[in-house]
């Protein structure tokens, strides 16, 4: 059953955080990644909360298509009961693993479970399919592995926007090769799941905070260059329109600030109807990213988080 979280859901203190974040983002410069100066601004900032974390990080390698991938790994003390695949976000052009590590820590802490968020290559250099298929390395890595490494052969997918469409297209994969049955759960935040361009992403307009019309076409035309909207509706592309039978719990967070609102509404809509159960999670006066970018809120949603994926881990018997 699809449910909505509204209002009631967010504590009251974390309103006027929102409203002092979204202020703030108003007045920001917004670099523009379709520019090579832009591009190199964006990937010299860090879009990882400053809190501190409990659990040291281990730097690891996994067989890349072309060469050696980076994973950084959060592994609490004793047995571990899932391991997570985590994609990281940033429009296909930027990020890295880092980017996420508040959630990874807490999520290995409160879930007990190994937290693995892997590097891929960035576009427009490695325009698509490379960064895809370093998702499906990582995959196919965890999955042979995982249960020598972690001591489990169950896994979880998850990650936030451009990570949120990998993580999708990766569990299309491991349903393809006969494996969906150990996943757990996903969860996927704020992706973007129709390239073509979803009505919430065709309202952006240029002063839309963080992702803004301009931001959208640019990244996508870095990922996806010289591909028309119909042939970005093919499900290779956009996982919106792919057979979404058979696949794990889903757990969908996005603000409904976000251009990508409705990318979440009708995966989620159609995740359902394809009879794979979900949750859709709509934060009131959050944008892109607002789980890294508000860490009041951001910790409120993460722990949401945390509590769904036990929860899953429960009813699984892990």
């Amino acid at each position: 059953m699809t449910t909505s979280s509204r209002l009631p859901f967010v504590p009251v203190p974390v309103a006027a955080e929102l409203a002092s974040v979204n202020a703030a983002l108003t007045a920001m410069p917004h670099p523009d990644p379709a520019t090579p100066e832009g591009l190199a601004l964006l990937r010299g900032s860090t879009f990882a909360p400053p809190v501190p974390l409990e659990l040291t990080p281990v730097e690891m390698t996994f067989p890349g298509p072309t060469a050696e991938l980076r994973a950084r790994v959060f592994q609490p003390d004793g047995p571990v009961r899932a391991v997570l695949l985590n994609l990281h976000g940033g429009g296909f052009c930027i990020g890295a693993p880092e980017d996420d590590d508040w959630f990874c820590d807490l999520v290995a802490r409160r879930c007990r479970v190994a937290v693995v968020s892997t590097q891929y290559r960035l576009a427009p250099e490695h325009p698509f399919p490379a960064g895809f298929d370093d998702c499906i390395a990582a995959a196919r890595w965890l999955a042979a592995d995982g249960p020598a490494l972690f001591g489990t052969d169950r896994l979880l997918v998850g990650g936030g926007s451009a990570g949120g469409y990998y993580a999708a297209q990766v569990l299309l994969w491991l349903r393809s090769v006969g494996l969906a049955d150990r996943v757990v759960a996903a969860n996927l935040l704020f992706g973007v799941y129709d390239l073509s361009r979803t009505p919430s992403q065709r309202a952006a307009t240029p002063d839309t905070l963080v992702l803004n019309s301009g931001r959208i076409r640019a990244f996508f035309r870095n990922a996806f260059p010289g591909r028309s909207p119909e042939e970005l509706r093919d499900a290779r592309y956009s996982p919106l329109y792919a057979d979404l039978s058979g696949l794990p719990p889903a757990l969908f967070t996005v603000g409904d600030l976000d251009p990508m609102l409705d990318d979440s509404l009708f995966m989620a809509a159609r995740w359902r109807a394809a009879g794979s159960a979900c949750e859709l999670d709509v934060w009131p006066d959050c944008v892109h990213g607002f789980t890294n970018l508000a860490p009041e809120t951001g910790r409120v949603a993460w722990e949401r988080m945390c509590s769904w994926l036990t929860g899953q881990l429960d009813a699984a018997g892990l």
